[in-house]
């Protein structure tokens, strides 16, 4: 049974040319980018061409990007260098719907001297910016704001809020985790002192993130070692992911056009079609401001998990939120901050799609969700009261 892939927020398949790309740095340039001799230089060369294509793909200077381990890492890296920067300033401020690699470190602090501020959003998702600016004050450490919301794929006007916040002198940061390599990021005209970006999720290898750190920005290292990476993160650089996430930073760079208006058009076929014919179903957050490959559907007084497994039999991987809280028979925390309904909110599919992707594919899945649906919906007693209702 072949695959068919809609999981892309949680991860993507990396491109055979980053395959390619990467194969003969496991064992036939193998040297340490740090050593003296002409063999490990080598290699210390094509570190610099990946920083570079990095950079270039987020509109930022080479020396201003960091490689880390994941992008979890560039968020707490952002987020303890902004504290310890700032010692004596005791208030943080986030949003609701944040991705648990900053809900959870703002929970911690919250528990550990500080006062944090969490930005409720609306049912479409949107954030609550007067809320937001009201709250910066002398004693903001940092604000961090996602840019595109990895479940609802809602895009934050980060334009607007890095102004608001820098007028107060607060450090600003964002997890454009789910943002980078899916839109386009012009660094040069939005005024972000950190970015977090993670190469899974755009086609490169799995654990490699990097953190943007804007020149003049004061930085504490959250790993302290060698000199790697001018002192800012120590140990032995992860030669043959970096190189992996320069290569596929140059795709998105070179592709991100054509690229998103063909996603975009197979993810509005896939859930304008399923609306259509599926009763009692509607779209999580804005419909318009969001994510090119990404959608969230509620369906109605059915179980998520129950449409993931009888999705997975036909080969259908999607989600019924973020990776990181499956498992949970809660409804997402993104949802319930948003207002979705209990009903909705544990019905709720997310589908991200890719370059991957197929109009073939997106026909297999209009074929068989909607039956999935309806068998789910007559052996749940709230369908039934519902009907009966009406």
């Amino acid at each position: 049974m072949s695959v068919i892939y809609v999981d892309n927020n949680a991860t993507t398949q990396v491109a055979p040319e980053v395959m390619e790309e990467i194969l003969p740095y496991f064992n036939e340039f193998y040297g340490n980018p740090s050593s003296m001799h002409s063999f490990g230089g080598q290699v210390g060369r094509k570190l610099l061409e990946a920083r570079a294509d990095v950079a270039a793909l987020i509109g930022a200077a080479p020396e201003e990007i960091i490689f880390t381990g994941c992008g979890t890492e560039s968020d707490s890296t952002a987020i303890w260098a902004a504290i310890r920067s700032y010692p004596d300033k005791k208030h943080i401020i986030t949003s609701r719907v944040e991705h648990p690699a900053v809900k959870n470190l703002f929970e911690y602090l919250s528990k550990n001297g500080y006062r944090v501020t969490f930005v409720p959003v609306d049912r479409q998702g949107h954030l609550d910016l007067d809320y937001l600016y009201k709250n910066l004050s002398d004693d903001t450490a940092i604000a961090s704001i996602m840019w595109a919301n990895n479940e609802s794929g809602v895009i934050f006007p980060l334009e607007e809020i890095s102004q608001a916040v820098k007028e107060h002198g607060v450090v600003f940061h964002t997890d454009a985790v789910q943002a980078v390599g899916k839109i386009p990021i012009d660094l040069k005209n939005i005024d972000v002192d950190m970015l977090s970006l993670s190469g899974h999720k755009f086609h490169g290898p799995k654990g490699i993130g990097a953190l943007y750190v804007r020149k003049g920005t004061k930085f504490f290292p959250f790993l302290i070692g060698g000199h790697q990476e001018g002192g800012r993160r120590g140990g032995t650089e992860n030669v043959v992911s970096i190189i992996g996430l320069g290569k596929a930073s140059q795709l998105a760079a070179n592709h991100l056009g054509k690229d998103i208006t063909r996603v975009k058009e197979l993810r509005d076929k896939l859930e304008n079609e399923l609306l259509k014919r599926v009763p009692s179903a509607f779209i999580n957050g804005d419909h318009k401001n969001r994510l090119p490959n990404t959608t969230s559907i509620a369906f109605e007084y059915v179980e998520g998990e129950s449409i993931l497994l009888m999705m997975d039999e036909f080969g259908i991987c999607a989600s019924s939120g973020s990776a990181c809280t499956s498992g949970s028979l809660e409804p997402s925390h993104v949802l319930r901050a948003m207002g979705v309904p209990f009903t909705a909110a544990h019905g709720s599919i997310r589908f991200s799609l890719s370059v991957y992707n197929t109009k073939e594919e997106i026909d297999f899945i209009i074929e068989k969700l909607p039956p999935i649906i309806e068998r789910l919906r007559e052996m749940s007693p709230f369908w039934k009261e519902q009907k009966s209702a009406s």
